[in-house]
């Protein structure tokens, strides 16, 4: 294992501060630091950014990111165990740790951070989906952050870089591939975990295009929602529910209305959002 720092090692910060991992708060702490310092490195360089971390835990990623040069790190915590063993971590890299005890749900990056920022996180797997959807919808854009380095269930990771046709592709995959390009960098076995979770971990990564194809946000969401939630189905009957002309405005779109969700592209879902704007 790795030694990045004086610091104790995870296992015994665990032990110290009674941090056995709760499944309500969908924690799956990785302890081993020659991964936490791989992800941190895939970041890019760090030395100018604030960097914010979601759900640090006993704080692996955290000092993997601070060894690897973070010019400061704001990590957000929603459980109060794990506030010491990160202030301990934040008093030996002289303050570059700020710890933010509440829910990231709930926080709005903007107004903890001070640009330029990266986000970089072993995202709760309970909350991980919904915190990338939240980064992803801002309505400016190019958007606050340089780029997104996290850790989803593969499954989820799949879903993200999807391709049209694809078992994975949906709504998610749709969203994230058009403001973003989206790769996912590596794997991550259940046995790295504490305790090891069922399925195999990703990181991936996002990083914003500068201009995306022009879409209205709200409609794009509606119709992605409206045509995976019902992906079996062909779109003139997914849609309908959107609009009694629905057929109209789908070949208005110049897409087929017997087409289903899975074979259309992002492009081609743009133009459905226009149409149903």
């Amino acid at each position: 294992m790795a030694q990045i720092d004086n610091l104790p090692p995870l296992r015994d910060v665990i032990r110290e501060h009674g941090l056995d991992a709760r499944k309500a708060l969908g924690q799956n702490f990785l302890l081993d630091l020659n991964l936490t310092s791989r992800i941190a490195r895939s970041a890019g360089k760090l030395e100018d950014v604030t960097v914010l971390e979601v759900g640090p835990g006993p704080g692996g990623l955290t000092r993997g990111l601070l060894a690897a040069g973070a010019k400061k790190v704001i990590a957000v915590e929603k459980d109060t165990r794990c506030i010491p063993a990160l202030q301990e971590i934040s008093d030996y890299y002289d303050g570059r740790l700020e710890v933010i005890e509440g829910d990231a749900l709930k926080i709005d990056p903007r107004e903890i951070t001070e640009g330029p920022i990266k986000i970089v996180a072993n995202l709760p797997y309970n909350v991980g989906t919904q915190l990338l959807l939240n980064w992803l919808t801002v309505d400016e854009w190019p958007p606050y952050w340089e780029s997104l380095t996290l850790m989803f269930q593969k499954e989820v990771g799949q879903r993200i870089v999807a391709d049209p046709s694809s078992k994975a592709y949906g709504r998610l995959g749709v969203l994230a591939n058009w403001r973003c390009y989206t790769d996912i960098l590596f794997d991550l076995s259940p046995q790295a975990f504490t305790p090891p979770p069922k399925v195999t971990s990703a990181v991936v990564q996002l990083h914003p295009r500068e201009k995306p194809l022009e879409c209205p946000l709200k409609a794009l969401e509606t119709v992605t929602n409206a045509a995976f939630g019902q992906r079996r189905k062909m779109l003139r009957a997914s849609l309908k529910s959107l609009r009694p002309d629905a057929e109209a405005r789908i070949e208005a779109a110049g897409i087929k209305p017997t087409a289903r969700a899975e074979e259309i592209d992002v492009a081609g879902f743009i133009a459905l959002a226009h149409a149903f704007s």
